[in-house]
């Protein structure tokens, strides 16, 4: 019998540290070589994050512009949506392939994410100072601009350094961060739809604070004496250039990724609205539900959250896990298609956090094993990334016509059903992921 000790999440002997050529690994893994520090920068740097985003566009932005354009609501939530995530479309690659470029004593990765940093905090404080419709669209085209000079060289720190075999750990403690903010911040941010102002300037202090904890844990060394492509023109267009060779499972995956962000940001994004119009709550019952369905959330994340990557992991496949989540989402849309109640808001919140948490858990780890190049990982993530932002401004496009040629939210939950039911889908055909 082995004197060695044997992990009690993968069940193997942590002495034997073989890397495995595969996609997907199946088989023995060493929680003793796992490099903690780069999950715990992920982990905090992440909530941090997601958690200003998450927490302004589903609830104190909507608030702040019903303050300021009560008549014109579901319209102007509609334009911001589409703008910010248009300038996502174009910002995460940029910020992905200057990153790619970069080359100083902190890495590639650390300068861009503090910039981004200092730029979001910038733009939410002065968000919390707008008093116009035009006011709210420049801050918050300026906010979401540097949003991706956090998001796109963050993600690809898990493809720079993080071994294939450990990828559905990391991945899993990343979406996990994701999850416990954007449920955590949705809690904070109920507490100021009064006076989002306030909120946002708490916001803007953590989003901060995500750049100063991601260079103060992140193992950074210096990269000045890699060789790169020089900075040109031509160059940052070749950024925008969507990979031919190789690239089939990589499509099918951007497909699934911006079918189920956009069933999910056509009913998130407009949840506080919901809430008031199509289910009768007032604004502080509103407020209230609101908080209790990211508890809700956040208890999933952290159930689900932690255990799907690494079960993805042992079990060496990526795409049940992915599928399943944008099913159990499409699920909980159908309680409040068919039933305009409290609770039926209460039910989507525990599907959807279920589903969520499973699908921030391991598509990280899935995408980034369809990539065609490594060489070219931050860029095609950004590309891939692409389809959270189409997402997001396909599902705010589809909620604001469907509610003003219908007069209600029935057809967008039918809609979000079949979205989110085309996103799994599109995952099956996946050939070089299991």
């Amino acid at each position: 019998m082995s004197q060695h000790p044997r992990s009690t999440v993968f069940n193997v002997d942590p002495n034997d540290d073989t890397l495995t050529t595969t996609n997907v690994v199946v088989g023995r893994t060493s929680l003793s070589k796992f490099n903690w520090r780069i999950a715990v920068a992920l982990f905090i740097a992440g909530i941090l994050w997601i958690g200003p985003y998450i927490g302004s566009i589903a609830v104190l932005l909507p608030a702040a512009v019903e303050q300021v354009a009560p008549a014109d609501k579901v319209q102007l939530v509609g334009v911001l949506g589409i703008l910010g995530a248009a300038l996502s479309l174009v910002a995460n690659i940029v910020f992905g392939a200057l990153s790619d470029l970069t080359r100083s004593r902190f890495g590639a990765r650390t300068p861009w994410v503090m910039v981004g940093a200092i730029a979001t905090a910038v733009g939410l404080f002065g968000l919390s100072t707008a008093q116009s419709p035009t006011a709210l669209i420049l801050w918050w085209a300026f906010y979401m601009l540097f949003l991706n000079s956090i998001i796109a060289p963050m993600v690809a720190v898990i493809s720079d350094s993080v071994p294939v075999k450990y990828r559905g750990t990391v991945s899993a403690i990343y979406g996990v961060s994701l999850t416990v903010g954007a449920s955590l911040s949705t809690i904070i941010g109920a507490q100021f739809v009064g006076t989002p102002g306030t909120g946002l300037v708490v916001f803007a202090i953590a989003t901060l604070a995500s750049g100063v904890v991601f260079a103060v844990l992140m193992p950074n060394r210096s990269n000045r004496d890699q060789p790169r492509a020089t900075l040109s023109a031509r160059e940052l267009l070749k950024s925008f250039s969507f990979p031919r060779t190789g690239a089939r499972d990589f499509y099918f995956a951007l497909g699934g990724k911006f079918f189920l962000q956009a069933g999910m940001f056509s009913i998130t994004n407009y949840q506080l609205y919901i809430l008031t119009d199509y289910i009768g709550l007032d604004t502080g019952g509103a407020a209230g539900l609101i908080a209790i369905s990211a508890t809700i959330t956040l208890g999933a994340s952290i159930l689900f959250g932690f255990i799907a990557g690494p079960l993805s992991d042992r079990v060496g496949r990526r795409k049940p896990f992915v599928i399943g989540a944008a099913l159990l989402i499409a699920i909980g849309v159908v309680f409040p298609l068919v039933a305009p109640f409290a609770w039926a808001m209460i039910a989507f919140a525990v599907f959807s956090g279920l589903g969520n948490a499973t699908f921030t858990s391991v598509d990280q780890a899935l995408n980034i094993e369809v990539l065609p190049d490594k060489a070219t990982a931050a860029k095609d993530l950004g590309l891939l990334n692409m389809a959270n932002s189409g997402g997001q401004i396909l599902g705010p496009v589809v909620t604001s016509v469907l509610v003003a040629s219908t007069g209600g939210y029935q057809a967008t939950f039918i809609a979000a059903f079949v979205m989110l039911a085309l996103a799994a889908g599109l995952i099956l055909p996946i050939r070089k992921v299991r």
